[in-house]
């Protein structure tokens, strides 16, 4: 269990000896080994203890703090003080139009390969004519990426097929679920909610990666420094975001494992979609079953799960920022 979830309203964690005890109402429903434990998110209304805090500091494990709806609230995590020629390096990458930019067009092409891929695989089964539409229209993007000149037109061109990409994935939906578009901020429909979540759990668990290589999740390439945005983190699960989150999403919709009962219902006009607590715990089930999936990292040629692609990932780019590597190389699946 590397990431620990808590999502029981009102329960408490505490440490006892060398394992983690959550407990409610005076009784111990849960026991995990301390050890085993990589990262906690903390979802609502959870207590820790000074003891459990202190563990958590001196271990370097970091600790998520989200609304029982997922919202980010903050982090805890201990200070850091060696990367201190890494960060320097970061911020003069960032600022520097070409190095910025060369590391924005890997990023992009990251995402285009392997939302294509993603779309193959299900045209080969449906021969959907507008998967094979989307799937030609990225192919003529990808030969544009090198072609442009400023992060701008970069994101206009990932944004034009983010469109036809989600005009796809609503094509693969058994469920459609109100579905048209990708909206978000609130989400207004069951599918947005999803990869609203999702998409933020992958951020959590990239950021982590990120602060564990030692660079600043604050500091991006392709998406712009904005305050308390991890734009860093937000650049990185780019090449993940089909992969993992919209898979899953997917198979949860079109297995009926979640559906509209799994929902609650708006509480107006202009409220948000969101998921119930069984919900939300169906749905972290299933993502962590996805980041544990064993896959083939093709630049280091090593079998590892995906959580730990990401953190591979951190290092690539890491390395890019100190010149230990020409160029950011994305991760692709096949």
């Amino acid at each position: 269990m590397p990431v620990l979830y808590l999502t029981e309203q009102g329960a408490t964690l505490k440490k006892e000896g060398d394992c983690f005890l959550i407990t409610k109402d005076g009784q111990v429903f849960q026991e995990v080994p301390a050890m085993k434990v990589e990262q906690i998110i903390v979802l609502g209304n959870v207590n820790l203890t000074t003891p459990v805090i202190h563990y958590l500091l001196k271990e370097g494990i970091e600790c998520v703090f989200c609304s029982s709806y997922g919202k980010y609230h903050g982090r805890l995590f201990s200070n850091e003080s060696k990367f201190g020629a890494l960060r320097q390096r970061q911020f003069q990458k960032t600022v520097d139009p070409l190095a910025k930019l060369a590391a924005a067009r890997e990023i992009v092409r990251g995402k285009l390969l392997n939302q294509r891929t993603f779309l193959m695989r299900y045209f080969r089964k449906t021969q959907d004519p507008q998967l094979d539409s989307t799937i030609e229209s990225s192919k003529q993007c990808l030969k544009q990426v090198d072609e442009i000149k400023d992060i701008g037109a970069l994101l206009g061109l990932e944004g034009y097929t983010s469109t036809l990409y989600f005009q796809s994935l609503r094509a693969l939906l058994g469920q459609k679920l109100g579905f048209v578009s990708r909206a978000r901020r609130p989400p207004p429909d069951p599918v947005n909610s999803l990869l609203s979540f999702g998409y933020t759990l992958l951020t959590y668990d990239m950021q982590t990666a990120v602060q564990t290589v030692g660079l600043d999740p604050f500091l991006g390439f392709l998406h712009a420094t904005e305050y308390s945005r991890p734009s860093l983190a937000l650049d990185l699960i780019e090449e993940f975001r089909t992969i993992v989150t919209d898979s899953v999403v997917l198979r949860l919709i079109n297995t009926q494992v979640i559906t509209k009962e799994d929902f609650e219902p708006p509480q107006g006009p202009k409220k948000g979609v969101f998921l119930t607590q069984e919900g939300i715990k169906k749905f972290l089930h299933h993502y962590e079953e996805r980041v544990q999936t064993l896959v083939f990292h093709p630049t280091d040629r090593v079998r590892v799960t995906y959580r730990r692609c990401f953190n591979l990932q951190s290092r690539h780019i890491a390395r890019y920022i100190m010149g230990q590597e020409i160029r950011y190389q994305p991760f692709l699946v096949k």
